[in-house]
């Protein structure tokens, strides 16, 4: 019998929560390495991608509110297997990403503190210490519930909002001050065919604009899931899209003509429009501070997220029972969070070993799209080829919007692993990918058949 989840989040929490997700701080310095074309890629990708996915989320969180979002979709279009693969991939998604989003803590501090710190992200003992006080932090937030850890992923949200907002009013600030006269909000022009500009379009559309589908996860923890999932994703949108494409030209405006951090490319931006000293350093240095309390945060909530889904394949008895004990006071999945927690922390050290900083990053990144790139190929696949008993309650435009979500995601699966920064072999950084989607998804095979083998038992 399942236990009862606590229904904590709301609309707000929700809309939050989606911001929090989506928006980061890396994906702006990406897309500007594209230059002045950027805004038809952004453009594009929403197109192609970001409104598809939107409307596929809305249609089949009304039709299938349930806690465990995609996997539940999954399980009930495909079938019970195919919906624990494709969860098991949203999962090991959900865990790389998250040392992803926390490897920006080490870059940001070194940014804010600036001066004789520029060492810190380059010292794998300083970055092993950080981003392990940060998981520790979050695992106690989880442990204690979304009753508490609803306010940090509200506050984390309202912290990217405020960066964004500093960020947007460079320029401004910049003419007023005589470092600038010419800003281009909206620059035009037409990109280049390369596979640089491909992998680049492939992060922008699976790692960018990717998210919405995350907060379902939580459905049997929000208050009326049916129609807040799906108000909340219409009310961040168009604050999302506003934010990514004009953080990109602002970051473009003050880097255009140096090498760009793709870690942290805003707290990069802040240190070259504000300078090191007097009330501009210190404007610079609280932007950066907004954008690390935004990681935490962010992680936080992917770390809760993550932490129902095997709860959800246990109740299914495709995972141990041990996945499903909940904390007797806080009703949290006590078990599944500690061993998240100490599976995140092994991937970012397997990730510093033999590589750069920022090699070791996009590492990560690039992993998690693969395995998020799987995912949202079989989540637009869903309207296209599910069950019929799914596909006749869905409207044949969404039918349309699924097919440009799918071939959008097939790209963006194709060429994951093609690096967009310098790294030591493109080669090994390859091979590092496909090892790392082959063997897990090996693993997903075994868990499932170990899975039914026990309820075959019973």
């Amino acid at each position: 019998m399942r236990e009862e989840l606590r229904k904590e989040l709301g609309l707000r929490d929700l809309v939050l929560a989606q911001v929090l997700c989506v928006v980061g701080s890396s994906w702006v310095g990406i897309a500007a390495k594209l230059g002045r074309a950027h805004v038809v890629f952004w453009v594009v990708s929403m197109l192609l991608f970001y409104l598809p996915l939107a409307a596929v989320v809305i249609y089949l969180n009304r039709l299938i509110p349930l806690e465990g979002g995609l996997y539940q979709w999954a399980k009930q279009g495909f079938g019970e297997m195919a919906g624990f693969l494709i969860a098991w991939n949203l999962w090991v998604y959900a865990v790389v990403v998250m040392g992803a989003i926390i490897f920006v803590v080490p870059t940001d501090l070194a940014f804010m503190l600036g001066g004789s710190w520029t060492w810190l992200p380059h010292s794998r003992w300083a970055t092993l210490a950080l981003t392990g006080g940060v998981m520790a932090a979050i695992t106690v937030v989880a442990v204690l519930g979304l009753n508490i850890g609803k306010w940090l992923h509200n506050a984390g949200s309202v912290m990217i909002l405020t960066a964004y907002v500093i960020l947007l009013g460079l320029p401004v600030w910049a003419m007023a001050h005589g470092s600038t006269t010419h800003f281009e909000a909206l620059p035009l022009a037409w990109p280049k065919a390369s596979w640089f500009s491909l992998a680049v379009f492939g992060q922008m559309t699976v790692g960018a604009l990717s998210g919405f589908e995350y907060v379902a996860i939580m459905a049997g923890e929000c208050r009326s899931a049916a129609r807040t999932i799906g108000q909340s994703v219409l009310i961040s949108a168009p604050i999302i899209a506003v934010m990514f494409i004009l953080g990109t030209s602002v970051v473009l405006s003050f880097l255009g003509n140096q090498p760009i951090n793709v870690i942290g490319p805003i707290p990069q931006t802040f240190r070259t429009a504000f300078g090191n000293s007097g009330i501009a350093g210190f404007a610079a240095q609280f932007g950066i501070a907004m954008l690390m309390a935004r990681a935490v945060a962010s992680s936080s909530l992917i770390f809760t997220g993550l932490s129902r889904l095997p709860m959800t394949a246990g109740w299914d008895n495709l995972a141990p029972k041990w996945f499903t004990r909940l904390h007797p006071r806080r009703r949290t999945p006590v078990n599944s969070i500690l061993f998240v927690a100490a599976l995140a922390m092994g991937l970012i050290l397997l990730s510093l070993l033999g590589a750069k900083d920022q090699e070791a990053s996009q590492l990560l990144v690039a992993a998690s799209d693969v395995h998020y790139a799987i995912v949202y190929v079989a989540l637009f696949a869903l309207p296209l080829f599910g069950s019929a008993a799914l596909r006749r309650q869905l409207p044949a435009w969404l039918k349309l919007a699924a097919g440009a979500g799918l071939f959008s995601s097939l790209v963006a699966l194709c060429i994951s692993s093609y690096p967009v920064v310098e790294v030591t072999s493109r080669a090994a950084f390859a091979t590092k990918i496909c090892a790392v989607v082959v063997i897990s998804n090996m693993g997903g095979v075994l868990l499932y058949r170990a899975g039914r083998g026990r309820n075959t038992l019973e």
